[in-house]
């Protein structure tokens, strides 16, 4: 996490038609040694497996060489040269867009053949003083790629996307020529004016879902927006498994009551002592939103309450599964997943205590003691979805 601000970094995308593979490609990672923060978006030509190939070798060159803070003329010409050639037209092809985010803020974006990307700052447009570069080897003589550095303050955004949102609506009576950048920058300048901390998330799923509409609910292209935010972090406190000693159960309540943030208990047992050393009630559902799972409860000052184990190992299969095209439910599972989705900074208090229950050979053999999910659990949110996590054992 940046000494000032938070950095999120996600991505919304619909398949061009009914294709079941993506041609777009987002990949992020998060280079923890150098505290940097690396986005890649690449469109491979045409849709389908073969854009996806392509997209994907794309990104990964991409991302990889960054990492290795390479110029970026160098990446475009390196990416460029390697690519295989479509033996239709005779070309390989696929665009890109990085945007790398060094330690101390500084970001450096490069572009090639994406639309341009949008920076707003005080809800504005912000204009990074964008550079262009002709590469002049003999591959790739005369391409044009697209460079800026600048150091972000709290609050600003960069949104890019690729040519399924501006060539959306292209051909119809409202955009014969396609919904374009200048609209693009248009709507997403007024869109932020009237809700300014909107998650990064929710932001790129408006914009594809504008898109999708120019398109009369049916995609003619990949479409696909990444979304990054600069802003405060919100947190998010899961508690799972009661204290291996009764006399940390004080402990226990005593952390959760002075959180500051959303808070998730997992498990009948620590949600009984939580309620408990906070004096609270907790209520019980029988509405089985998810056949797999128990129902929630609730209980006052807690967010979310849920079964324990079952519960966790769940949403951590989700988390494995997940993708922009993903569909949430509104399990207790998904519900977390949801929850940890929408915040950046994620304290997670695992009890010690060993549950018999769990010990029964009977159970599924997937069914493992929680520190061993949770641990899975963390990584999964920490390499996929660029949390922070911290675990405290009691």
């Amino acid at each position: 996490m940046n000494e000032t601000f938070y950095i999120e970094v996600v991505c919304e995308q619909r398949n061009y038609g009914n294709e079941r593979i993506c041609g777009d490609v987002f990949l992020s990672r998060k280079i923890i040694e150098e505290n940097r923060t690396i986005a890649v978006l690449s469109d491979g030509m045409g849709h389908g497996v073969k854009a996806n190939i392509l997209a994907t070798l794309t990104s990964t060159m991409a991302i990889n060489f960054t990492i290795e803070h390479k110029d970026p003329e160098k990446i475009a010409d390196i990416i460029m040269n390697t690519l295989p050639v479509c033996s239709e037209r005779h070309m390989s092809y696929s665009t890109f867009s990085v945007v790398d985010i060094e330690a101390d803020g500084m970001t450096t974006i490069l572009e090639y053949d994406n639309p341009k990307a949008i920076i707003i700052r005080n809800n504005k447009l912000f204009d990074p003083d964008w550079q262009y570069t002709i590469l002049h080897t003999a591959k790739n003589e005369g391409k044009e790629i697209r460079t800026c550095r600048f150091k972000p303050k709290k609050e600003d955004r960069i949104i890019f996307c690729t040519d399924g949102i501006t060539q959306s609506g292209l051909g119809t009576e409202k955009y014969p020529l396609g919904f374009g950048l200048d609209n693009l920058e248009e709507y997403t300048e007024n869109f932020l004016k009237n809700a300014p901390h909107i998650s990064a998330a929710k932001l790129a799923e408006k914009i594809v879902n504008v898109a999708y509409r120019n398109d009369d609910y049916f995609s003619k292209d990949d479409t696909t927006c990444a979304s990054i935010y600069f802003r405060e972090p919100r947190k998010l406190l899961i508690s799972t498994g009661p204290p291996y000693e009764k006399e940390n159960d004080t402990q226990l309540g005593k952390a959760v009551k002075e959180f500051k943030g959303k808070k998730i208990v997992c498990g009948a047992t620590t949600a009984d002592i939580i309620a408990r050393e906070l004096g609270a009630t907790i209520e019980d559902s029988i509405d089985f939103i998810d056949p797999e799972l128990p129902p929630i409860s609730t209980m006052t000052g807690i967010d979310l309450v849920t079964e324990g184990i079952l519960t966790i190992t769940k949403v951590t299969r989700i988390l494995k599964d997940y993708s922009p095209s993903y569909s949430l439910g509104n399990g207790p599972a998904d519900r977390i997943v949801k929850m940890v989705k929408e915040s950046d900074e994620i304290q997670i208090i695992i009890g010690t205590r060993i549950n018999i229950a769990h010990q029964d050979p009977n159970l599924p053999v997937e069914l493992e003691i929680r520190r061993t999910v949770v641990k899975r659990m963390a990584r999964l949110l920490e390499e996929k979805f660029l949390k922070e996590v911290s675990i405290l054992y009691i």
